[in-house]
């Protein structure tokens, strides 16, 4: 039995993680400077855009505008608190029904999630 937090540390923080290097790159952001405001490894940078590491999950428009934010303030040089905003957009994730956490669409999202 996988419990809701498996789920999120082995699927959905690397779909988060790796749309945000995606969006990076995609703005002009090299793979090196993408790993460095992601605090990654420039190999899991290189593994989010093969699609090797945090493909399983798409996102609806809401959380996709929000991680094109977090990457736009990255890039633009702002002061981010990336835990925050990551978890920021997990907990849109999940706040937003989608059964993308695991667990039945009976249990409420945030109890399904594991918060």
């Amino acid at each position: 039995m996988e419990a809701p937090c498996q789920k999120i540390v082995w699927d959905v923080l690397p779909a988060i993680r790796a749309a945000i290097a995606v969006e990076l790159v995609r703005c002009g952001v090299s793979q090196v400077e993408a790993s460095r405001m992601l605090e990654i490894a420039p190999s899991a940078v290189s593994q989010y855009l093969s699609g090797k590491r945090g493909y399983r999950i798409e996102f609806e428009n809401d959380v996709k505008q929000s991680i094109e934010l977090l990457a736009q303030d990255l890039r633009d040089g702002k002061r981010v608190n990336l835990v925050k905003r990551t978890c920021d957009i997990c907990h849109q994730l999940r706040d937003g029904g989608e059964n993308q956490c695991g667990g039945s669409s009976e249990i409420p999202p945030k109890e399904r999630c594991g918060s």
